[in-house]
């Protein structure tokens, strides 16, 4: 048997297997992350069901290891809680990347298996066990039964011959095999690599190389392990195990040889990991940004590569490093041995341990048009954000980064290339410019009567929502963290009026909890006092906000028709007819007002 069917035979009630048997595999660690384990755990409770092993049962932050999402922050916070319950770890969001800390932690060894929410479990092959990522449905089932059906797929060996030339890393074979099969050649297969040069590779580089299966399609990528593997995992995880290999009569559907001796340093262009190009052929592109981390290259060999290159240099002007460690360990292991210091002072920003660019939960995100030259696996669109995104070494980034334009190790020039500057461009019909259409002195509208103080920002625009930046989206947000005006978007209508108490709009100064009522349509808030940021904010907006000493004489209900006379100030209720002076528009604010705003 080859190695995939060695690890599920001896995980399940056969003695052996082969390609297309579906087959119960027993699941030695079953993770579930910040990204997805609130779904398992959702699914866990809706179907009322068990822990096998809470030993084996654990939830990895990584996705979003700085807290810094508020849904993530409740996810994760779901997870704690019912983690508590069940007497489950939490790999916390100090800890670092799951599928590392499941080798560091000794959960997984050679021949073992795993199954995580993190569709790069795969990188597992690098000691030699199985690992797949799985969703939500399929983790809680491995959680509750301790254990998962499985396809046993076909196997491919691979044998590569010959030598690395100098400077090409475990980051460029894989990009050298990308560049020969694409992105779906091996499709389902699991892959077995072989080679002196193999044998010879470091774990760090195994793991690189395994994490970038997915991006080939393979299943997985198995990595036979070497005497070093195996010391490491049996330190890790203080016991003796059997590592697995194939037979030497294992059939296998495709044999595959290359020379390792023709591979070059190579990137991946914007938008396929697999459209892959030498360095050379992209050199001189201008970067806005760069990137350092991800399963693929966080580990503490890749931070000493880019420590090497960047030492007593500076990142060029204008552009961005980031760089984010694989695991606490990691992260330590560069503050013990002076990497951090060398990182901060090339200029460099470096986070807390995690996943980082690759999720979006973390630094290494991109905005429209910026470029940035990335370590991480993965660069379809959207993927780093909203800009394009280069795939590469440690040092092709690090150097690329010194360089303000994409480069190796070998080109960085004296002086690095700088961005043009110059006067922006005005347009010369510019829509702001316009004349303001004339506005009425006297607003009629429905009114919501609203009896709170201190309704802040947050609760009329979330700060979840922060980065919308079209007004016409902002509307369908507003009051959804005012309890029980959560629907208001919904059941408001164009002209409503709100009505409320004081201190209306403390707080943030986000401009957004303006705008979301002009979105709305609705035409103003009246309240008894504001909030002074908010009060700039509707005013330079020409939104009406008007203060009140009492309201009281006219009887005011939720529903109830109401008339406004901005100049005379006065409020008046359309049911009843009674009326109450409110403050009038200031000269300022009504300059404004009939300008359209403040510009």
């Amino acid at each position: 048997m080859t190695i995939i069917e060695k690890i599920i035979s001896s995980h399940s009630v056969m003695h052996e297997v082969k390609p297309g048997d579906i087959v119960d595999v027993k699941i030695d660690a079953r993770v579930a992350r910040d990204f997805g384990g609130a779904n398992v755990v959702k699914n866990i409770e809706t179907y009322n069901l068990g822990i096998d092993d809470p030993g084996k049962t654990m939830f990895t932050f990584d996705c979003n290891p700085t807290g810094s999402d508020q849904k993530y922050a409740v996810n994760q916070q779901l997870c704690r809680v019912f983690a508590r319950g069940e007497g489950l770890k939490v790999y916390d969001i100090n800890s670092g990347i799951g599928t590392h800390l499941l080798v560091d932690e000794g959960y997984v060894f050679p021949g073992g298996t795993a199954v995580s929410t993190d569709s790069h479990a795969n990188i597992l092959g690098a000691v030699g066990a199985f690992g797949q990522g799985m969703g939500d449905k399929d983790i809680a089932a491995a959680w509750s039964k301790g254990k998962v059906w499985f396809k046993v797929p076909p196997s491919v060996k691979l044998k590569v011959v010959g030598d690395l030339p100098g400077g090409v890393c475990a980051k460029d074979f894989v990009l050298n095999l990308l560049n020969e099969f694409g992105a779906n050649t091996l499709l389902g297969y699991s892959v077995e690599i072989y080679g002196d040069c193999i044998d010879r590779m470091s774990l760090d580089d195994r793991i690189t190389i395994s994490s970038m299966a997915t991006e080939m399609g393979a299943i997985i990528l198995f990595f036979p392990p070497n005497e070093e593997v195996i010391n490491y995992c049996r330190e890790r995880a203080g016991k003796d195990f059997e590592a697995v290999y194939a037979d030497d009569d294992a059939a296998y559907e495709k044999v595959i040889e290359l020379d390792a001796s023709t591979f070059v340093p190579r990137v991946s262009r914007p938008g396929k990991p697999h459209d892959t190009v030498p360095v050379a052929g992209e050199r001189g592109a201008k970067i806005d940004s760069a990137f350092i981390g991800s399963c693929t290259n966080g580990r503490i060999s890749d931070m000493r590569v880019a420590a090497r290159i960047l030492k007593g240099k500076k990142v060029a002007p204008g552009v961005v490093l980031k760089i984010v460690p694989s695991t606490d360990e990691v992260w330590r292991e560069c503050l013990a041995e002076g990497i951090i210091d060398i990182f901060k002072e090339a200029g460099a920003l470096v986070s807390n341990p995690g996943c980082a660019g690759c999720a979006a939960g973390q630094v290494g995100q991109n905005g429209p048009g910026e470029v940035t030259v990335s370590t991480g696996n993965r660069n379809f669109p959207g993927k780093q954000g909203k800009g394009s995104v280069y795939l590469a070494s440690p040092a092709t980034v690090a150097a690329s980064a010194l360089a303000g334009y994409v480069t190796d190790e070998e080109n960085i020039p004296a002086e690095p290339a700088l961005f043009e500057e110059g006067t922006r461009k005005r347009k010369p019909d510019a829509a702001g410019a316009q004349k303001a259409a004339k506005k009425p002195a006297v607003l009629k509208g429905r009114c919501w009567v609203i009896e709170r103080d201190n309704i802040d920002t947050d609760m009329i625009f979330h700060n979840r929502y922060l980065s919308i930046t079209d007004i016409n989206e902002m509307g369908k947000y507003t009051f959804d963290n005012l309890e029980g005006y959560e629907d208001f978007s919904e059941k408001a209508r164009e002209g409503d009026i709100i009505v409320t108490g004081k201190n209306f709009g403390s707080g943030s100064s986000r401009q957004q909890a303006v705008d979301c009522f002009v979105s709305l349509g609705i035409q103003a808030v009246v309240a008894e006092s504001f909030g002074a940021i908010y009060e700039r904010n509707a005013v330079n907006a020409a939104f009406p906000v008007l203060t009140y000493d009492d309201l009281d004489a006219v009887d005011l209900k939720d529903g109830d028709r109401v008339e406004i006379d901005l100049h005379k100030g006065i409020l008046k209720n359309a049911e009843n007819g009674k009326s109450t002076a409110i403050i009038p528009f200031s000269e300022v604010q009504m300059e404004i007002y009939n300008n359209g705003g403040l510009f």
